[in-house]
């Protein structure tokens, strides 16, 4: 279907539908233009970032990967609709996904590829980019990684078939997958048209039918606002009394010698992070009342490399394992890890700061 394009209303041109030569030429505009996927269709609050393209996966390269604010992952699967067989696409889609979650050793290694993907295009890491796409603090980003590694590991991934045009076959086997399943899976169908140095690209979203309710429910639910009163007292609640005891050591220990404590806006989880400007302006660990010790390397070492190191060399003397690509990942730690080391953790700091 033409389109009509005028400038104030006069010197009207029709402009005819055009399509996009390749696959690969789709794919990069989705990467630069990941607003023109719509899922403002299903919430107008979901915001994307397409982080790479050409993900590598045991089942092949996936067309993108990308993240919204909340923590979802989707995969971008890219066809031309003069592709024979635009069905298969679906079970392409989905095969991706189970390679994702399947054979993705770990949350560090995930993250460790996304950032190569990241420092080629933006010349900072994936965390990085997150936080800054989405305008979030130190806190709120380790809340939207932990919702993205809990996705991962639980497999919990959104698919996004995208053509230059849909036929109704497709559109029908999308809806039946939506309403007859657990899946996600939505088609975009971008109508493209080119007049003169100007591009214009109308997007339409299929598949939101059986699955707008769910999700906005869920996407729609919002953060809190934590202090001190309300860590104690999510702490008391969700850990085991060994763990709350742990915990409230490190808490009164930064409480005495921290220069700031931020508390976390997690839905269901309350943490704290405090912030020692002798050895960093960045906070170097963070305790969720899920349990988690978070050490946050990276965001230590773009501060001060030094105490990123130091951090890191002093951990393994209480007996901590850490990668040696620390300076890249923020790993979490569970409380059958550093339970234990409570003394020893506290003792570290004490021993540098006095």
């Amino acid at each position: 279907m033409p389109i009509i394009i005028s400038k104030n209303g006069e010197k009207a041109v029709k402009v005819d539908k055009s399509s996009f030569d390749k696959e690969d030429q789709l794919q990069q505009y989705i990467y630069d233009n990941p607003g023109s996927i719509p899922l403002y269709d299903i919430n107008e609050d979901i915001k994307l970032l397409i982080l790479a393209r050409e993900f590598s996966t045991n089942s092949g390269p996936i067309d993108a990967i990308g993240f919204d604010q909340d923590g979802n992952i989707y995969i971008v699967e890219t066809k031309l609709y003069k592709n024979s067989d635009k069905r298969i696409v679906v079970a392409q889609a989905l095969d991706y996904g189970a390679s994702v979650w399947k054979n993705v050793n770990n949350f560090e290694d995930f993250l460790t590829q996304l950032n190569k993907h990241t420092q080629d295009k933006y010349k900072i890491s994936a965390s990085e980019k997150l936080q800054e796409y989405f305008s979030l603090s130190d806190e709120e980003l380790e809340t939207l990684l932990f919702n993205i590694k809990n996705n991962l590991s639980d497999g919990v991934i959104k698919f996004v078939i995208l053509m230059d045009d849909l036929d109704s076959r497709l559109k029908d086997l999308i809806l039946y997958v939506n309403q007859n399943s657990q899946f996600d899976i939505y088609a975009v169908q971008l109508e493209y048209y080119k007049h003169e140095d100007r591009e214009i690209v109308i997007p339409r979203l299929y598949g939101a039918e059986v699955k707008k309710d769910i999700n906005v429910s869920k996407s729609s639910s919002s953060r809190k606002i934590w202090t001190e009163e309300t860590f104690i007292e999510n702490a008391k609640q969700e850990m085991t009394k060994e763990e709350y005891e742990a915990t409230m050591k490190i808490y009164n220990f930064s409480k005495q010698k921290a220069d700031e404590i931020r508390f976390g806006t997690g839905k269901n989880y309350a943490s704290f992070s405090p912030i020692f400007k002798s050895i960093s302006e960045k906070s170097l660990f963070t305790v969720t009342t899920d349990g988690r010790l978070s050490l946050n390397f990276e965001w230590v070492y773009n501060d001060r490399p030094e105490s990123a190191k130091w951090f890191k060399e002093e951990l393994e003397k209480i007996g901590f394992e850490i990668d040696e690509n620390y300076i890249n990942i923020r790993p979490s730690v569970m409380p059958d890890v550093w339970l234990g080391k409570v003394e020893g953790f506290v003792g570290m700091f004490e021993k540098t700061m006095d």
